[in-house]
Order: structure tokens, then C-alpha cells, then sequence
């Protein structure tokens, strides 16, 4: 592979999404190593979202069906721990609304 190859814009975007698929890896470890046990952080699903999306765009372009189909996939598992994520926080905070009106009622 050429020097020019590395300068094609796919080639750029097909990197740029390998390196946000390796950094939800690398954020996620960082996060148990922290915890000191096993963590999968939000960020890891958000990075999961943008190199599954990115990787995506560089296999439709190369019309690579395997690569397609593969990503394609992995974004529906993605986008449903996103939505259980929004759906938990949502709950959480509905409820801690409900807390301080109980509060102030009790007041």
C-alpha cells in the first residue's frame, strides 16, 4: 500500500473508526482498573455508537457485505444499552423528583 493510499478519505475513515472502536476497549478498562472490578462506563457505548457508525460508512463504501451486516448488528445492540441507559436515568430522576415533592408537601 502506497503513500497515496493512506491519503484516500476512506482510508482516514475507516481508521478514524478503528480508533473510536479501540478507545471504548481502552475506556473501559481504565474504568475497572479504577473500580476494581469489571465496568462497562456510558462512554464505552457512546464510542461503541460512533466507530460502529464510522466503521459502517467505510464497509458500505467498500460494499463489503460480511463488514456491513457485521456492524450493522453491533450498532442495534448498541443503540438498545443506550435506550436502557436514557430509560434508567430518566427513572432515576423522575424518582428523585417525586422525592423532593414529597418533601415540600410534607412541609
Amino acid at each position: 500500500m502506497g503513500g497515496l493510499a493512506l491519503l484516500n478519505p476512506w482510508v482516514v475513515i475507516g481508521f478514524l473508526g478503528q480508533g473510536l472502536f479501540t478507545a471504548r476497549f481502552l475506556t473501559q478498562w481504565i474504568a475497572s482498573e479504577r473500580a476494581g472490578r469489571s465496568v462497562v462506563p456510558t462512554v464505552f457505548w457512546t464510542f461503541s455508537i460512533c466507530g460502529g457508525v464510522t466503521l459502517l460508512a467505510y464497509a458500505l463504501y467498500r460494499e463489503d457485505p460480511v463488514f456491513i451486516v457485521g456492524q450493522a448488528a453491533g450498532l442495534l445492540i448498541y443503540a438498545r444499552n443506550i435506550y436502557f441507559i436514557l430509560r434508567e436515568r430518566a427513572a432515576a430522576s423522575g424518582a428523585a423528583v417525586s422525592a423532593t415533592e414529597a418533601t415540600d408537601n410534607a412541609l
